[in-house]
């Protein structure tokens, strides 16, 4: 059953990310993303990390991919012409995928199995722990700066997507919160003296 389930998730996995890449339609690609996300979370629980796999459905499939969902439905973004600007580049993307591929080749070429290994995956947290426990020890004992500074990485990589898909367009009216408070009453309201019968 396990072997079955392993076979099961991997296949899931690979196909989540395939037709995320090839479908046409983006909120199917978000989709097929959920998929991918759900199925490594099964692999984590087969190797018994359950921690890691909760952290994965609560965090991507349900915040990252969710929000990923609304964006692709509620913008409106021209994917035509999208897909226009990705041929543009599909040869460099192509002569990638081929340095890559021959590169994961030379490397399983290279990989021999070692015989600890299946012993190391039988006990991935130790016996007198629970892996969730483990895994704290190792963040915030052994790998504590660069746990912090990855957390400063993305930081620093939200701030800079918010300013560089800031736009202040000139046709949107908006809220001058200074200019109201600095306004002065005398110059903002002008008194009408309208005659009776003669209307504005």
């Amino acid at each position: 059953m396990t072997v079955f389930s392993f076979y099961l998730f991997a296949i899931s996995v690979i196909a989540g990310g395939l037709f995320t890449v090839v479908s046409r339609n983006p909120v199917h690609s978000v989709l097929w993303l959920i998929l991918a996300f759900l199925s490594s979370a099964g692999l984590f629980v087969l190797l018994g990390a359950e921690f890691v796999a909760m952290l994965l459905i609560i965090v991507y499939v349900g915040a990252v991919a969710v929000l990923f969902l609304f964006v692709v439905m509620m913008l409106d973004v021209d994917f035509a012409e999208l897909k226009a600007e990705m041929a543009r580049y599909m040869p460099l993307a192509l002569l990638i995928a081929v340095i890559i591929l021959m590169q994961v080749a030379l490397a399983f070429g290279a990989w021999e199995s070692n015989a600890a290994a299946d012993g190391l995956r039988a006990q991935v947290a130790p016996v007198d722990r629970h892996n969730t426990e483990a895994l704290g020890l190792i963040l915030y004992d052994q790998y504590f700066l660069l746990f912090q500074l990855a957390g400063l990485i993305l930081l620093v990589a939200m701030v800079g997507a918010i300013v560089l898909t800031l736009r202040h367009r000139s046709d949107v009216k908006r809220q001058n919160v200074l200019a109201q408070m600095w306004r002065d009453p005398a110059k903002a309201m002008e008194l009408k003296d309208v005659k009776p019968g003669q209307g504005l």
